[in-house]
C-alpha cells in the first residue's frame, strides 16, 4: 500500500491513480525531462536516486500559482500529481513570467 495523507485521501488517490503515481510535469518546472519522453520520471513512495531521498508526490492544480483557498475547491480530475521539485521549479518560473508592477503607481506610500 502507498502511503497517503490522512486528510483528503480520496481525492489523493484519485488524482495518483490517474497519474499512475507519477509526477505528471510535463516540462513546466524548466526541465524538459528529454531522457523520460517529456514527462517527469518520479514516482511516489519511491527514491530519487540509488542514495536519493524519498518522494512524496502531491495533488495541486495544474497551475502553480494558484491560492491554497482555490486549490482546496478543486476537484480530483482538475489536480495533478507533481513531485515537490517541479512544482517548487513551476511556480517560481511562473512568476517570474507574471507582468511587473506599473513603475507609475498612485503614490500612496511615497513620502
Amino acid at each position: 500500500m502507498k502511503s497517503q495523507p490522512i486528510v483528503g485521501a480520496a481525492v489523493f488517490n484519485a488524482v495518483m491513480e490517474a497519474a499512475g503515481y507519477r509526477c505528471q510535469c510535463g516540462g513546466e518546472c524548466g526541465n524538459p525531462h528529454a531522457k523520460d519522453a517529456g514527462r517527469c520520471p518520479r514516482e511516489h513512495d519511491h527514491y530519487t536516486s540509488k542514495h536519493g531521498r524519498l518522494v512524496r508526490l502531491i495533488a495541486a492544480p495544474g497551475d502553480p500559482l494558484a491560492t491554497d483557498v482555490a486549490a482546496a475547491g478543486l476537484p480530483a480530475g482538475e489536480l495533478r500529481a507533481w513531485c515537490p521539485d517541479c512544482h517548487t521549479a513551476a511556480a517560481r518560473l511562473a512568476r517570474k513570467r507574471l507582468p511587473a508592477a506599473p513603475k507609475d503607481q498612485c503614490g500612496l506610500f511615497d513620502l
